[in-house]
């Protein structure tokens, strides 16, 4: 092997590396915020403004919120530790969020259906398998040859303000469909309609 080589090599191995330890840190934070907002909107007496990012009830959105809001707050302080190593950290970070959000509807809706009822000890373990293979799924894109370009940045950015947006209004405008129904009051939203 050629020095350049050997040198290319070892750079991209430290940042890889640095890339590795800043995802576990990563998902672990937003496995805890996600824990705190749970519990937010509660203990701040059910303050109308905390509600659009901590779960106002039981629902299952209200559940995804606990993942996409701590995924997002943690990913924008992340970009500025890593944006030099993965040139496609906005797509990749999207995508992750996109299938944390999307593993949680799945797992949840398929277990659910299958016993005909819920139980804590499993969403909780949806909840932080969602959230590990969120950040996996982004690490490992992170990770591969720079794909990035304005149009999928753009598009990137364009997906979490929508999802930013839908977070946040169908908390006070809640459609009335099984997926935002709090299942024990059998009520939908903040304003439990």
């Amino acid at each position: 092997m050629e020095k350049e080589e050997i040198i290319y090599l070892s750079e991209n191995k430290m940042r890889l590396g640095k890339l590795e330890k800043t995802q576990i840190v990563v998902t672990i934070v937003s496995i805890i915020l996600g824990t705190i907002l749970h519990f937010t909107y509660e203990v701040l007496e059910e303050n109308i403004v905390v509600g659009a990012f901590s779960a106002v009830n039981e629902s299952v959105w209200e559940h995804l919120k606990l993942i996409f809001f701590p995924m997002l707050i943690v990913a924008i302080i992340e970009y500025f530790i890593v944006n030099k190593i993965a040139k496609n950290y906005l797509e990749a970070k999207v995508i992750g969020i996109f299938t944390a959000i999307s593993f949680t509807i799945v797992a949840f809706f398929t277990y659910t259906g299958i016993i005909g009822t819920n139980f804590l000890i499993v969403d909780i373990l949806i909840f932080i398998a969602s959230i590990i293979l969120g950040e996996l799924v982004a690490y490992r894109l992170m990770k591969r040859k720079n794909e990035s370009n304005t149009k999928t940045k753009i598009l990137a950015g364009l997906i979490i303000v929508f999802l930013f947006i839908c977070f946040i209004l169908l908390t006070y405008f809640t459609p009335h469909v099984n997926l935002f129904r709090d299942p024990i009051t059998g009520t939908y939203g903040i304003f439990k309609s």
